[in-house]
């Protein structure tokens, strides 16, 4: 089974480090301040995708600058990277037990391998796609190229993530769909898009039985 895992808010613990930056280059060029949860509803999109949504009136000139005061903040931010409680051995019991690990993200390229190194889990992924090489979520494409490199077939492989845009994502891409509970959407709200689980912890995700 191929398991492919979103990143902030499924892995990281990195909302509250992410929602802080968005207010900091808002104030930056000059933008008032969305809440808290309108950020995070927005975490898994590409981050000119993500700050349009949040604010669509908007030209090209204030994203980009937005974006680039975004990403001075962020590197900016000293705050320790934290995953989740039991990322590492859950994913090293998923690769024992003979199963192929991939990421697709909302990150940027530089972005995705710097937390990566930091993070120290690289090692189990076999392949990650981001968003600044292919569409942004919820379109499913990063997906199919995730399956066509390690050579899965949809009904082989399942997606776990946080957000409404990983669970669309997935359903369009005909794969199987966990959610977890913990992260940025309500999971509640993810029901819609018919979960083959629902993962409170990410060691739950070692009791799914799938078919």
């Amino acid at each position: 089974m191929l398991f492919v895992f979103d990143w902030d808010g499924t892995l990281c613990d990195s909302l509250d480090k992410i929602v802080r930056c968005v207010h900091l280059a808002a104030h930056q060029v000059g933008e008032s301040l969305c809440s808290d949860e309108d950020v995070k509803s927005i975490i898994v999109l590409s981050l000119t995708n993500a700050i349009s949504t949040l604010y669509p009136r908007a030209d090209d000139d204030l994203v980009e600058r937005m974006a680039a005061a975004y990403s001075a903040a962020f590197l900016a931010d000293d705050s320790p990277l934290t995953l989740y409680c039991g990322a590492e051995e859950t994913l090293s019991t998923l690769v024992d037990r003979g199963h192929t690990l991939a990421i697709a993200t909302g990150k940027s390229r530089k972005g995705l391998d710097r937390v990566l190194s930091e993070s120290g889990i690289e090692h189990f992924f076999s392949a990650s796609r981001c968003a600044d090489e292919t569409k942004s979520k919820p379109h499913p494409k990063m997906l199919f190229e995730l399956l066509d490199e390690l050579r899965f077939t949809p009904k082989d492989a399942v997606m776990v993530g946080d957000t409404s845009f990983d669970m669309e994502m997935a359903q369009s891409a005909n794969m199987h769909r966990i959610a977890v509970s913990y992260g940025s959407h309500c999971v509640q709200n993810l029901h819609r898009f018919d979960l083959s689980y629902v993962a409170d912890s990410l060691s739950d995700l070692l009791y799914w039985q799938y078919s």
